[in-house]
């Protein structure tokens, strides 16, 4: 195949390329900026896309003696994943940036424009695997359970699929990579592994969003609607919180109380409980499918259910269910940021803590993934809403 490699600067994708390289491919390495001004020196493991990363990135290239280009694509990563990140911390709820990244930059905008120049499949560092079932390609989670990034490629669609190449789904572990790396002379092969939001370096998110978001003080209220304390500005909290609220007011029970929810509207932030988190139905729309279900979507139908990057699947069962006018105003009205036409609506087996309206759940059969949707609300175990 022509495979276009898209890579970071890091060990993973250099290994990638690498291998795609020595199983005969066609390859060509790319590197995305994605920062209108990027920093040059990455530090430590925070951050990416430096121009650190770019020349660790053209290096591994050269290395591998495959030719080499750096694409710009900072204006595109602005509009579809930082603007869409503030928008939604705006509007009350807590998005995940990664996603977005790999739904409209790695794998729309970059697998497009290389589908445009012939290129047959964008590969990448991701751990996870491909499969060809009975209706199609397939996604399911990598060999290595804790490296396993399926979730964040939860939003790929059947399409995307048929057009991604993931070496690395079934090595066992980081450190066979890394192992890799060194034995074929690559130089970033003790490198540390990026976390945390690439535009947001210094992991200062809430400082982040105040040059972003209006920061207009309002009431932290109880679930009785009274005030307990304030804030310098609701964008600053997300569900499941605890520290940082500046009570002025403790619980009756004298248990500390965590994030239940936040009202744009109202610029209010309610605390409760810690079994208040404990959620046993979530639902959401903008949703997409990885690949042919394999079942009729009109029945519900047995699945597990995964918030985050590194949270346990939990059993589910789900449905889908047209959403009336009145409850697509109200969703409005709570800040969603999306048009839902569609919903779906998941019967928790058990309970999930945390959950915040913008999260993306993730749906799986056994290892396969079926596809994703934005949470919009969250019915916690004891009678009530939340989000």
């Amino acid at each position: 195949m022509r495979i276009l490699a898209a890579m970071s600067g890091g060990v993973d994708s250099a290994v990638a390329a690498a291998r795609a390289v020595e199983a005969g491919h066609d390859v060509v390495g790319v590197h995305l900026a994605l920062s209108r001004m990027p920093g040059t020196l990455r530090t430590g493991s925070r951050g990416c896309c430096t121009i650190e990363d770019a020349m660790d990135a053209r290096r591994a290239a050269n290395l591998l003696g495959i030719p080499f280009y750096v694409w710009d694509l900072s204006e595109r990563f602005k509009e579809d994943v930082v603007d869409d990140f503030i928008a939604e911390y705006a509007a009350g709820r807590t998005p995940n940036p990664c996603m977005r990244c790999n739904e409209k930059i790695k794998f729309a905008a970059l697998l497009d424009k290389a589908i445009a120049l012939g290129f047959d499949a964008v590969a990448t560092g991701h751990y996870a695997t491909l499969t060809d079932g009975p209706g199609g390609r397939e996604l399911h989670r990598a060999s290595a359970w804790a490296k396993d990034q399926s979730y964040v490629l939860g939003v790929l669609t059947e399409h995307q699929l048929a057009h991604c190449y993931f070496p690395l789904g079934d090595t066992p572990s980081k450190d066979l990579i890394r192992a890799e790396a060194a034995d074929r002379g690559i130089q970033v092969a003790q490198k540390p592994d990026s976390h945390d939001i690439c535009f947001i370096p210094d992991g200062d998110t809430r400082g982040w969003l105040s040059g972003h978001v209006d920061r207009t003080p309002g009431e932290i209220l109880d679930e009785e609607g009274e005030v307990v304390g304030v804030h310098d500005g609701a964008h600053g909290y997300t569900v499941g919180q605890r520290r940082g609220l500046q009570l002025g007011r403790p619980a009756a029970d004298g248990k500390p109380r965590y994030v239940l929810s936040i009202r744009p509207v109202s610029n209010q932030v309610v605390v409760g409980p810690k079994e208040r988190l404990a959620i046993s139905r979530i639902a959401g729309g903008r949703f997409s499918w990885a690949g042919e279900p394999g079942f009729d979507l009109a029945e519900p139908f047995d699945c597990e259910v995964q918030i985050r990057a590194h949270a346990d699947p939990v059993p589910a069962r789900a449905s889908l269910v047209e959403i009336r006018e009145e409850e697509r105003t109200e969703l409005h009205r709570e800040g969603a940021t999306h048009e839902v036409v569609v919903d779906i609506d998941l019967e928790i087996a058990e309970p999930l803590l945390g959950v915040a309206p913008g999260q993306t759940a993730v749906l799986y059969v056994g290892t396969r993934v079926l596809g994703q949707f934005t949470i919009d609300r969250a019915v916690p175990v004891a009678e009530g809403v939340t989000g």
